[in-house]
């Protein structure tokens, strides 16, 4: 299996509902693609209470892996759409990622990993027993 290098990752967290925003802003800048996870928030600012009962916000995380070069250029317009530079609004940071297996996106094959022989949209085959 092919390992890359001098890629980064970056990770954005925006509250609920934000995390498309930020994808497409991503893409628009150079992201083949990413991934939104959902959360809660635990810090002391995060603490809400509606009738004495402790509501737990909701957070989006939007993983990026991008290559190094691009990661300047992708966090900015993740900052820009996400308005992290406001208070409250979100964080986005970013990572060295020292290797990297199994790349779901590769640039100029339709979203279709190297060396993956199955079409766009058709299943796995299942698992065997044994």
């Amino acid at each position: 299996m092919k390992c890359e290098t001098d890629l980064s990752l970056i990770v954005t967290i925006v509250k609920k509902g934000w995390g498309d925003e930020i994808l497409c802003a991503s893409m628009d800048a150079g992201a083949e693609g990413g991934t939104i996870l959902f959360g809660r928030g635990v810090g002391v600012r995060e603490q809400k209470k509606l009738l004495n009962i402790m509501i737990e916000p909701e957070k989006e995380v939007v993983l990026t892996v991008v290559s190094t070069c691009e990661a300047d250029r992708v966090l900015e317009a993740v900052v820009k759409a996400g308005k992290l530079e406001e208070p409250g609004k979100g964080i986005a940071f970013e990572l060295r990622i020292d290797k990297l297996l199994g790349r779901a996106h590769k640039a100029g094959v339709g979203g279709i990993a190297e060396g993956d022989k199955g079409e766009p949209g058709e299943k796995d085959p299942p698992l065997e027993d044994g």
